[in-house]
């Protein structure tokens, strides 16, 4: 636990900031795994257990209930993704300004020792680059479960469509 403290010491204030987005960022990751491999079909057999009650499941009314379940499964599905990709657009940005900061510490070097003194600009130099690979490293990871998310999403809700037929009546 050396090295993390290490860490946070060298990447500055603004490394803060990313981990707590961070964390944020897989609270609802795992919401999302909970949801995909655990909720997913229980809410799908309860559809489908309220559906094959229906003694209507051909007229136009069924399927606008079909469509109104499918289409509140998927917005259940989805509905953390806006702040998922909220979250995976913010962590570059503080490392963009972990970076800034980071500069500006350089800088306040150079101004006071001028370039002679490269062991002290280093300290600035990598309160520059920590947060920054931090946060693309956060981002990274956000980005792969995001897009597998949608997928899910996207399968499941067809999934369910599927699951839920309409009986067509020919006479």
């Amino acid at each position: 636990m050396i090295w993390f403290a290490d860490f946070f010491e060298r990447g500055g204030p603004v490394l803060y900031a990313v981990l707590a987005t961070s964390f944020l960022l897989w609270v609802l990751i795992i919401m999302r795994l909970w949801f995909f491999y655990i909720e997913k079909n229980q809410i799908h057999g309860r559809l489908m257990t309220d559906w094959r009650a229906r003694t209507d499941r051909t007229s136009r009314n069924a399927r606008y209930i079909r469509q109104a379940w499918v289409g509140r499964y998927y917005l259940e599905a989805t509905r953390t993704m806006p702040l998922l990709g909220t979250l995976i657009a913010i962590c570059p940005l503080l490392g963009l300004l972990g970076t800034v900061t980071g500069m500006i510490q350089v800088f306040d070097v150079l101004a006071a020792t001028g370039t002679g003194n490269a062991r002290a600009m280093a300290s600035g130099i990598a309160q520059a680059t920590l947060p920054t690979m931090a946060g693309l490293v956060v981002a990274l990871s956000g980005l792969y479960f995001r897009s597998r998310f949608q997928r899910l999403a996207d399968r499941s809700k067809q999934e369910l469509a599927d699951k839920l037929p309409i009986v067509e009546e020919f006479a």
